[in-house]
């Protein structure tokens, strides 16, 4: 027999007139409270879990040991965060697990029995004991899971914070400075670069080993063509701002070789074998990583070697490591031979021949200058012969020499030129790269592979000139064709830019010792480290 459909909601009715609003008040009360304790659970979760995602590492894009910086990030936790709340973070996975859903919940049909009212008022007791377990649990939870930061992730932590106020200058106003504020198309950014400047003076340390005795370590030339070395060498090992003596508190660390004295001693002469080389650098970071724990902690990608000599990128394959992760300092920074611009620094090579500046800075104004262009040099490499067979004596514009006359002072030369040529020689940098600009004669680059110094901050394309070998044939077209306001503009920004290679006895700001730490600093901050 079917019932009609408007009887169904007749029968219903009469059921809950029979069974009363208590069955309805008792579920209800129960769901309330059971939704009530999820909603706040359900919070908690998810307030922890933003929270965590707000703390995430910043990527920085270098590659050490074959793996990214960003592949690197991700197998990392969050160092620290600006909330006191870091800890419940780490714990939250340790949590206990949420109660059961409802249908799982071991509850009998309700009814109108005292039985059964009893039974549904202890499993709701038991919800909230539960609950309260759980809020007991946690704090026992988070203290278990506070752990101890290591002095590596402290450091990451502050050079995190050293990138966010560099990326801030973009858009902000100019710190001021009572010594020098950056400024001019000859940068970059200025700002950017002022910020990052301090930014170094207020935090780099450098840890600089002991290890190694002279003449091979701690010491280099300092009145000749590759005096930079010798100069750095001896900066570093007297500055008492940048160097530490705890190498936990260091960001970087230095290996104070002398690839000049190593082959000056160690090398034999004429044998074109580098063997001897390779193997006294590699014993001295093999003893460096058996009595130290930093070159192993990061495969050597925070420390840093420095050499003028042709060889040192040669010198630098005796350590996989030291090739490949390290920082490395060098005036040959020629692209084709394994130059990471990224990671390796390229150092302005300036020949002290008296080991001081005296009587080196400075030149006329550009009116007293009469000279396009200047060169003198040997012949050797591949394209000074091009430049000689192409204009010795054969212009009085463009004055080229393999000797000059008796009696004719080079400098003397390089201050009456507008232009002074600067071709490669066996290698690619060249002193005469800083020589033109202590005489105030804009730079003509000619070369292949090169990476200018400081090329990351200095915008050099906007003081110097630079020519392909294929144009040696058009360098007075080229040369001439630059307007008289053109070549004034340059001129005044050679000027501007020459404190950046001057060497000062002891250093000072800006000067080349302090651009060379720049540009250290500069890497290691494009690095994203963790203990190995």
């Amino acid at each position: 027999m079917k019932l009609p459909l408007f009887m169904i909601p007749l029968i219903a009715a009469c059921l809950f007139v029979i069974l009363g609003p208590p069955f309805l008040s008792d579920w209800l009360t129960f769901l309330d409270r059971y939704a009530s304790f999820r909603s706040s659970l359900s919070s908690s979760t998810s307030e922890m879990n933003s929270h965590s995602n707000a703390t995430a590492a910043i990527p920085v894009p270098v590659t050490v040991d074959g793996q990214t910086v960003e592949q690197q990030q991700q197998q990392r936790q969050p160092l620290f965060n600006h909330s006191v709340s870091n800890h419940s973070v780490l714990a939250s996975s340790s949590s206990s697990p949420p109660p059961p859903p409802i249908d799982e919940m071991q509850i009998l049909p309700p009814n109108r029995t005292r039985v059964n009212e009893e039974l549904l008022e202890t499993a709701i007791n038991e919800v909230i004991k539960n609950a309260s377990a759980e809020s007991n649990y946690e704090p026992a939870a988070k203290a278990r899971k506070q752990r101890r930061y290591t002095k590596l992730e402290r450091i990451e932590a502050g050079l995190r914070g050293a990138r966010a106020a560099i990326r801030e200058a973009m858009f902000q106003n100019q710190t001021q400075d009572s010594d020098f504020v950056p400024s001019g198309p000859m940068y970059w950014n200025a700002k950017t670069f002022h910020r990052s400047y301090q930014q170094m003076e207020k935090e780099l340390k450098i840890f600089v080993y002991e290890e190694g005795e002279p003449p091979l370590f701690h010491n280099g030339p300092c009145k000749n063509i590759y005096s930079t070395e010798g100069n750095f060498i001896h900066a570093i090992e007297m500055d008492s701002r940048f160097r530490t003596n705890d190498p936990n508190k260091a960001h970087v660390f230095f290996l104070p070789l002398s690839v000049v004295m190593l082959v000056r001693f160690v090398y034999v002469h004429d044998s074109h074998d580098f063997t001897p080389l390779r193997r006294t650098v590699a014993d001295y970071v093999n003893v460096i990583g058996t009595k130290y724990p930093f070159w192993n902690r990061t495969l050597g990608a925070d420390h840093f070697m420095l050499s003028c000599h042709d060889w040192g990128p040669e010198v630098s394959k005796s350590e996989p490591h030291l090739y490949k992760n390290s920082i490395r300092v060098l005036c040959n920074a020629n692209t084709s031979e394994g130059f990471n611009p990224s990671k390796d620094v390229s150092l302005p090579e300036i020949n002290l021949q008296t080991g001081v500046l005296t009587g080196f800075l400075g030149g006329p104004s550009p009116s007293r200058r009469p000279i396009l262009g200047f060169f003198a040099g040997g012949l050797h490499g591949p394209i000074r012969p091009i430049l000689i067979q192409q204009w010795e004596n054969k212009d009085q514009d463009i004055r080229v020499h393999q000797y000059l006359p008796e009696g004719v002072s080079y400098i003397e030369m390089m201050r009456k030129s507008r232009f002074c040529l600067c071709p490669s020689g066996y290698e690619v940098a060249s002193p005469r790269i800083v020589e033109a600009i202590y005489t105030g004669c804009v730079p003509v680059l000619i070369s292949d592979h090169y990476v200018p110094p400081f090329s990351d901050v200095l915008n050099w394309k906007s003081f110097s000139v630079e020519v392909s070998v294929n144009d040696i044939p058009n360098l007075k077209k080229i040369l001439a064709g630059i307007s008289t306001r053109q070549y004034l503009r340059m001129y005044r920004r050679v000027v501007n830019v020459r404190r950046h290679f001057v060497v000062n006895f002891p250093p000072k700001r800006f000067d080349v010792y302090h651009m060379i730490l720049h540009s250290v600093w500069l890497r290691r901050l494009n690095l994203g480290l963790r203990d190995h």
